[in-house]
């Protein structure tokens, strides 16, 4: 079982929220392969249209949508190939069109009933939160084992225990599953999900999951993502360290010569001494010294042992 695919193909629907695009393979153009990260980018797009939509904004340009979502406008275009022609060159994007365009390639067209088991402190701040519906996503069951839990109303949903929670998953046609439980419980919930036909698995646990292949999981491991926040931190900090080393280095004083280098001398180089034979057919006999004349041509170069540097001969 393969939890988090790298690529979603258009057009295959494999599970709830992933990207689909049905319309564009009933075209008969060609499948196309939306990157995951892409995807994930396809859904912040929706939300600043939604935003856009809801402040009566009718088209908006690549600019402006991309600076809203964090990205460059280039990215933006590449990742809106992926779903056919879109806006208008020199005048942007239809907001409404394009905002549906998205809602289809996401699976978001057809809408989605959610199952949540574990209605502990998570678990009801799930429940209770109000962004799911604005999104496509309702909230059609809570469940839990805690006979303290079972019974309660949460926002108009009443608290079920989890012995019937395959049978209602049925019942409510639910696509999606939520787990909130402790890890031990994660995977025997998973195993309801399925037997109750739900789609894809949203958890909270960081436990690997064994289910078919047919269902999709997400996992969502908070310490995780603090540890990478960690990493990123440290690493930041590192890289500031050494930018402000490296420019109290260069606004010191510099280093003295090295003794065996010492300061480039002005003038002349001796240059190589040539022996007899060493230049047949140059008429220049034994002990003669060669130096190289400076020239236009030299000036402003640098030349070590034979080269000059700054219109100097350094001598070798």
């Amino acid at each position: 079982m393969t939890e988090e695919r790298p690529a979603v193909p258009v057009g295959v629907e494999r599970s709830p929220g992933i990207a689909r695009a049905a319309d564009f393979s009933r075209s008969g153009s060609p499948e196309r392969v939306i990157p995951q990260a892409t995807v994930t980018r396809l859904a912040t797009y929706l939300r600043v249209l939604g935003i856009l939509a809801d402040d009566g904004v009718l088209i908006v340009s690549s600019e402006e949508l991309a600076n809203a979502a964090g990205v460059g406008s280039a990215k933006l275009r590449k990742d809106l190939s992926f779903l056919g022609p879109n806006g208008v060159r020199g005048v942007g994007y239809d907001v409404m069109r394009l905002r549906a365009k998205i809602e289809s390639a996401l699976g978001l067209d057809r809408g989605h009933k959610v199952v949540l088991v574990g209605v502990g402190n998570l678990g009801e701040a799930l429940a209770r939160y109000g962004g799911f519906g604005r999104r496509g996503f309702s909230m059609g069951g809570l469940f839990d084992r805690n006979p303290d839990r079972v019974g309660l109303d949460i926002d108009g949903l009443l608290v079920q225990h989890v012995d019937t929670l395959a049978l209602a998953c049925r019942e409510l046609e639910a696509t999606i599953g939520v787990i909130a439980t402790p890890d031990e419980a994660a995977q025997a919930v998973a195993a309801e999900f399925v037997a109750g036909g739900v789609e894809g698995i949203l958890s909270f646990s960081p436990v690997t999951l064994d289910v078919p292949d047919r269902v999709e999981v997400r996992r969502v491991d908070l310490a995780v993502e603090m540890q990478v926040l960690s990493f990123n931190s440290s690493r930041n900090e590192a890289s500031g360290r050494s930018e402000a080393s490296g420019r109290s280095a260069a606004g010191g004083e510099s280093a003295p010569p090295s003794p065996r280098t010492g300061p480039a001398r002005l003038g002349r180089s001796r240059g190589p001494r040539v022996t007899p034979g060493s230049m047949p057919g140059t008429g220049v006999g034994a002990g003669t010294t060669i130096s190289p004349p400076i020239s236009s041509s030299t000036a402003g170069s640098s030349t070590v042992g034979g080269s000059t540097r700054n219109g100097s001969v350094i001598a070798p």
